[in-house]
C-alpha cells in the first residue's frame, strides 16, 4: 500500500488537471452514501466523520476525518483527515493519502468547476471572504478558469488577510485587502466565502446583477454565510442534495419559509451532465452552495494514484 504525502498529493492535484477530473467524476457518478458522523465527546465537541464512495469494478474510497475543536488552544489543527483508497473489485487497500491536502484542493476545485457553469465567462474581480486554509487556495482554483484582474481579500483577522495578499502578489496576482465588505461585494464579479460564520457575512442587497456567489463554509445547520436576500434574488444550485439538510445557508431559510427546496435549480452532477441549465442571463445572480462530496474525494484520489503510478 502506497503512503502518499501532502506534497505528493499537491503535486498531482494541480487545478488544471483536477477540475477536468472532477467534471468527469460528477458526470460519471458513483455510489456515495451520506457521510457518517459520530460524536466522540459531546462536551469537547470532538467527532469522527466517515465519507465513503465507490465505483463498480473500479475504486472504493473512504475519508476519515477527526474534529477536535480543543486542539486550537494547544496550537494543533482542529481537523485531521486521511483517505484510504482500495480496489472495488477485491477490497485490497492500494493507498493512503493526506486527507487535508486532498480536501482543500477538491473543495476549491469543486467551487471553480461550478463557477464554470454559473459565473459570467468575463468575470475579472474575485472577492474571497475568509483567508484561512480553504480560502487561501480559492484564487488559484478560479485562476485556472478565469482571467482574473483583481483579487479582493477580507478576513475577520486583518493580519491573515494581509498575509494572503502578500502571498498572492508574490505569485503575480493583483490582490488587495478590503475592510468594507459591502463595497467590496459590490465590486466583485465572483464572491467566494470560506468562513466558519454562524451569522450572514454576505447580504444579497450588496450584490450587483450578474454576480456569482460561492458558499463553501457552512457545513452544519447552525452555520451561515449568506442572508435571505441572497436566496430570494439568486438562482440556487448545490453540489449534492445533502446541502439541504447540512448547511444553515439552506436549512434556516427553508425552516423559516423563506426558501422552497423545490426552487433548487440543479446539482453539480446535473450541470456536468447538461441535465440542468447553468447561467442563462448576464444579469442573473447565481448562488452555489457546497458541503463536500465523497464522490469528489474519490475522483481526486483516483487521479493522484494514476499520476504517481505513471513512469517518470
Amino acid at each position: 500500500m502506497l503512503t502518499i504525502t501532502a506534497d505528493d498529493t499537491a503535486r498531482a492535484l494541480t487545478f488544471d488537471a483536477l477540475i477536468p477530473v472532477l467534471r468527469e467524476g460528477f458526470r460519471r457518478g458513483a455510489h456515495t452514501p451520506d457521510r457518517h458522523a459520530h460524536t466522540l465527546d459531546e462536551a469537547a465537541g470532538s467527532s469522527l466523520l466517515l465519507m465513503p464512495s465507490w465505483s463498480d469494478g473500479a475504486y472504493l474510497g473512504v475519508k476519515l476525518v477527526t474534529v477536535f475543536p480543543g486542539n486550537n488552544a494547544l496550537g494543533r489543527p482542529a481537523l485531521s483527515s486521511a483517505y484510504v483508497l482500495s480496489s472495488a473489485s477485491t477490497g485490497e487497500h492500494l493507498a493512503v493519502l493526506d486527507g487535508d491536502e486532498l480536501t482543500r484542493r477538491r473543495t476549491t476545485a469543486t467551487s471553480a468547476l461550478a463557477a464554470s457553469y454559473l459565473a459570467r465567462p468575463d468575470s475579472r474581480v474575485l472577492l474571497v471572504v475568509g483567508a484561512g486554509h480553504i480560502g487561501g487556495m480559492v484564487p488559484a482554483a478560479y485562476r485556472a478558469l478565469f482571467d482574473l484582474d483583481t483579487v479582493l481579500i477580507h478576513d475577520a483577522d486583518p493580519a491573515a488577510a494581509r498575509r494572503l495578499v502578500t502571498r498572492l502578489r508574490t505569485g503575480g496576482l493583483d490582490a488587495e485587502v478590503v475592510t468594507d465588505l459591502a463595497t467590496a461585494a459590490g465590486r466583485a464579479d465572483i464572491v467566494s466565502c470560506a468562513t466558519l460564520a454562524t451569522t450572514p457575512v454576505i447580504h444579497g442587497a450588496w450584490l450587483r446583477p450578474g454576480t456569482h456567489l460561492d458558499l463553501i463554509g457552512s457545513f452544519r445547520p447552525h452555520m451561515r454565510e449568506s442572508d435571505d436576500d441572497c436566496l430570494r434574488r439568486g438562482t440556487v444550485y448545490v453540489d449534492t442534495p445533502t446541502a439541504l439538510v447540512e448547511s444553515g445557508d439552506l436549512v434556516q431559510p427553508v425552516a423559516a419559509g423563506v426558501f422552497d427546496p423545490a426552487a433548487i435549480a440543479g446539482t453539480l452532477s446535473q450541470l456536468c451532465r447538461d441535465e440542468a441549465a447553468g447561467r442563462r442571463d448576464p444579469d442573473q445572480l447565481t448562488v452555489f452552495k457546497a458541503v463536500g462530496s465523497g464522490l469528489a474525494d474519490l475522483a481526486a484520489a483516483e487521479h493522484v494514484l494514476h499520476t504517481l503510478a505513471q513512469p517518470a
